[in-house]
């Protein structure tokens, strides 16, 4: 029994931290996969282009069909050249004004007179021209946002799973976790930051600085601050002083007082910036220090950091710990999941995931 529960417990952490899709083309030009510690072989012949998230990956086949994949099954989606995107979990599709979309293997139609749509992580927002509609898509339902009788306001900012749009009356308005909250009218544009599932804003009514955070408005500073920035769960933003800080769930905490490069980021779970020539990452709330250096180029997805080092080799903040991935220059990197992959320059690739290098 003992050993059984170590199994099942081992079992389940590696399918926690697994995703379903890290897309390579191998030095022949063909198609594959890696997936849980192996790279498997998605199709025999060349390729025409992909595009990929953590969960789905899209692609035209030697055929010059759209076929859509998850890691487990294909699915042919269009037999023509058209226009198409994914994120991290969706995939849609565009025929004319017709509008597709594929869920977790669902197909759906959203719309048969579309002109705007934007797809992210767990939602589509689109328009109807028809019904002339500003629409989102969540979680199977879709949700009208509002209606006009003259041309569609396009949404002020679309995060991964929040939305700021204003309606035809000039009203200012959040989409989040399927419901609509009311902001406010102002007769010039909200400045907002949208993360994931939170935003912020100067609020030029009140004069201050203001989190939509779990359905609530709520005011972070008394007056406007200058930069400031959302991922998933927190926002960060240069206070009046020029200070970096950290906001999350009505706690405040100062990340330097040194004042950080122009240049800090912020995204998904992760914040990066640089003070004195250091460069620091906040990874779920916790400070890390990941080179002694201002990288040249530095990449930001779930809670990984991936960067070029000093040397032109790329390294990796995986679970608060910097490792060392390629020593070679000039590699391309890119994140999936929880996965690091590294193109080199002889068209052979490394993935770093769970703790293991594999090459291919």
């Amino acid at each position: 029994m003992r050993l059984t529960i170590l199994f099942f417990f081992l079992f389940s952490n590696f399918f926690v931290f697994a995703q379903n899709v890290v897309p390579v083309l191998d030095f022949r030009g063909f198609f594959r996969n890696f997936n849980q510690g192996f790279f498997q072989q998605v199709e025999i012949q060349r390729i025409g282009e992909f595009k990929a998230g953590d969960n789905v990956v899209a692609y035209v086949d030697f055929r010059g069909n759209l076929i859509v994949y998850d890691g487990k099954t294909k699915k042919n989606v269009a037999n023509l050249k058209v226009d198409y995107q994914v994120s991290d979990n969706l995939m849609v599709w565009k025929i004319g004004g017709t509008l597709n979309m594929w869920d977790d293997g669902s197909i759906r139609t959203l719309s048969y007179t579309n002109k705007f749509y934007s797809v992210k992580d767990n939602i589509i927002v689109f328009d109807d021209v028809q019904s002339n509609t500003l629409n989102v898509y969540f979680e199977g339902r879709i949700i009208p946002l509002f209606a006009s009788s003259v041309d569609l306001i396009i949404p002020e900012v679309i995060g991964e799973n929040i939305v700021a749009f204003k309606d035809n009356g000039n009203f200012n308005k959040i989409f989040w976790n399927g419901e609509i909250f009311d902001l406010d009218v102002w007769h010039s544009p909200y400045h907002f930051e949208a993360g994931t599932d939170i935003l912020c804003f100067n609020d030029p009514i009140n004069g201050t600085f203001t989190v939509f955070e779990n359905g609530e408005f709520l005011d972070v500073e008394e007056f406007h601050v200058g930069k400031y920035k959302a991922g998933r769960g927190f926002i960060v933003y240069e206070n009046r002083n020029g200070d970096l800080m950290y906001y999350s769930q009505g706690k405040q905490k100062q990340l330097t007082n040194f004042g950080a490069d122009e240049n800090w980021m912020v995204k998904d779970d992760v914040a990066v910036w640089s003070e004195n020539g250091f460069t620091y990452a906040l990874e779920n709330g916790v400070k890390y220090e990941i080179a002694r250096y201002k990288p040249e180029e530095i990449i930001v997805k779930n809670d990984i950091v991936a960067f070029r080092d000093i040397m032109g080799g790329v390294s990796a903040l995986v679970n608060g710990r910097v490792v060392e991935i390629t020593t070679q220059m000039n590699s391309e990197f890119s994140i999936y999941g929880s996965t690091v992959l590294v193109e080199l320059f002889n068209n052979s690739y490394i993935v770093y995931s769970n703790g293991r290098k594999y090459t291919l």
